[in-house]
């Protein structure tokens, strides 16, 4: 099985976004017995979904119910495969915690992606706005599968959507 863990912030935005885009998709592939997926913080904790950012969830069909925020802990380094952050903020944060990346373990999201960069944080941009766009989301990098023909596809700077 393989475990993912993706990282933000405050965990009601940017990395429950991607938890739950991740597992729809494992869903769609009929692969969950295969993947745990989840997401934590590197600062807050007990924080539902931001309401935008379950409002876009919602509009394509992805529920978050019963999210609530969890803070990463040095433990978690152990028991997934991949951390995931979304900014370079992110990554200090998740070493500091993690106490380094010594199994490098550690990624940004989109450099599972053709366009390689930080995820913006829609907390300050307040840009929850869904995007079409070229690129897709990275499952062979992440998953190590195709994408279902038809199906929803990520890949994100905000976060982009395209079906």
């Amino acid at each position: 099985m393989k475990h993912i863990l993706f990282v933000c912030h405050g965990n009601i935005c940017r990395s429950p976004m991607a938890e739950y885009v991740m597992k729809h998709l494992v869903r769609e592939a009929g692969l969950e017995d295969q993947f745990q997926i989840a997401s934590a913080a590197t600062s807050e904790l007990g924080n539902p979904v931001y309401p935008p950012a379950r409002k876009k969830l919602a509009e394509h069909g992805i529920s978050c119910s019963g999210h609530m925020a969890r803070q990463l802990q040095n433990r978690d380094y152990d028991e997934y495969d991949l951390l995931i952050g979304m900014d370079q903020a992110n990554l200090r944060n998740m070493n500091r915690i993690c106490g380094g990346d010594f199994a490098e373990k550690i990624h940004l999201l989109l450099d599972f992606t053709d366009r390689p960069g930080e995820v913006a944080d829609p907390w300050y941009t307040g840009d929850f706005e869904l995007r079409t766009v070229p690129a897709r989301w990275p499952t062979p990098g992440i998953l190590g599968i195709s994408r279902p023909p038809g199906a929803i596809s990520w890949t994100v700077a905000g976060a982009f959507w395209n079906a």
